[in-house]
């Protein structure tokens, strides 16, 4: 399937989705043997059915309708027990920190095909911007890995995605202000672009949640001020991809986009994966979550007069989202872009900022003490700790601190 065409699918009947307890839990994947890419996509369909959920709970909150109160009820009982059936495919035996490394290569590997995809440049831009942070990450926490354990991180990553230096993590911190982004115009944006932001904004989301559930749990000193320097970056990011959105479109809208969303991301895992039983699983959640995009249809042509069709614009969507190594476009973008900062909501060289930027302010507060991203890369003798010397960091890493002393000075 080279697109996806949901008006040509075949949805599953509501009252035959709620599963039993044995459905709900399935066997996991064995953590050793799994395909790494299997894992990321076990790792971004949980995270596009959380946001459902968490939505649909939002909406219910703020609509008076008991009809779409019903509803909503509906598609999220079902929802829910897709994203614990998703969840529990992870297995027990996967520590918190090779799961973690698995949320970062998804974070490369999702934004990168993204981004390579995204008809609106200014979408690209910001996620071409936020790449370079996560691909960051991952090597914080390889290195985490390699001094907690002694172990490989490329033992989760096998080679597919590398890891080395991004923008540096403790140059990412930024001002609240500095967050902010403009928004697509929902009746020209693209169907391909308003995908794009729901998915990577329910997997950002997601990530940050889990740093902020399971940061606390580590044992390690380090490891723990590790994740929580780094859940602060996947604030900012779901911040930043949030504030992408269209804010006029309405909560019916939002949440029949979102269904669609699902019913895609599903479509899209089914392609490629190389597991049977997950393949059949992806596709037989695909066909669910057809429904419920049929069924907000049906609301918003009852309660809006609208058909879905002129929301979309589109019968289809080119081309799916797919995980695949992209080591030659990050590093492509890393070599363009490592010094580009966000300001007045564009993203501009660090050379060009005005010496009040707010964000060198807050970096100077922030960073005034231990930085754990950086304490982790000195734990290390030789290895992974020596990729930050290459030219292009030093060079960066220079000319920030020369930008934030000189503002220090004003």
């Amino acid at each position: 399937m080279a697109q996806f065409k949901p008006f040509e699918m075949d949805g599953i009947p509501m009252e035959s989705e709620y599963m039993n307890w044995e459905e709900v839990i399935q066997e996991p994947y064995d953590k050793m043997d799994v395909d790494p890419y299997t894992r990321t996509r076990v790792i971004l369909m949980n995270g596009i059915e959380t946001n459902s959920v968490l939505t649909s709970h939002a909406v219910e909150r703020m609509s008076a309708n008991p009809e779409i109160k019903k509803q909503m009820a509906e598609i999220r009982r079902a929802d829910s027990q897709q994203q614990q059936t998703v969840d529990w495919l992870n297995p027990p035996d996967q520590t918190i920190l090779e799961t973690t490394l698995g949320y970062e290569q998804v974070a490369v590997d999702l934004t990168a095909n993204l981004a390579q995809h995204e008809p609106d440049s200014y979408v690209k831009s910001t996620l071409d911007f936020a790449l370079l942070e996560d691909f960051d990450h991952l090597y914080r926490y390889g290195c985490l890995m390699q001094i907690l354990n002694d172990e490989d991180p490329e033992q989760i990553t096998k080679g597919k995605t590398d890891i080395k230096p991004g923008r540096p993590t403790s140059m990412e911190h930024r001002h609240p202000d500095d967050s902010m982004r403009n928004h697509y115009d929902k009746d020209e944006a693209e169907l391909k672009t308003k995908m794009n932001y729901i998915t990577i904004t329910s997997g950002e989301q997601q990530t940050e949640l889990f740093y902020k559930s399971h940061g606390n749990m580590c044992s390690d000193d380090l490891a723990r001020r590790l994740y929580s320097e780094i859940a602060e970056i996947e604030e900012q990011h779901v911040t930043q991809y949030g504030l992408l959105g269209d804010p006029n479109e309405t909560m019916l809208e939002k949440v029949a986009m979102i269904q669609l969303n699902e019913a895609y991301n599903y479509c899209s895992a089914a392609l490629t994966e190389p597991n049977r039983r997950i393949r059949r699983l992806w596709e037989h959640f695909a066909q669910m979550e057809i429904t419920h995009f049929n069924m907000c249809a049906d609301l918003i042509k009852k309660h809006e007069g609208r058909n879905i069709e002129d929301i979309m614009q589109a019968d289809s969507i080119r081309p799916m989202i797919t995980f695949e190594p992209n080591k030659k476009y990050v590093d492509k973008v890393l070599e363009e872009q490592i010094d580009l900062m966000p300001y007045n909501m564009e993203f501009v060289r660090l050379a060009d900022l005005p010496d009040n930027w707010p964000s060198f302010r807050y970096e100077r507060r922030v960073n005034s003490d231990r930085i754990p991203s950086e304490e982790v890369v000195k734990g290390l003798d030789g290895g992974l700790a020596e990729k930050e010397n290459a030219e292009i960091y030093q060079n960066f890493r220079r000319q920030m601190n020369e930008r934030i002393q000189h503002s220090a000075a004003k």
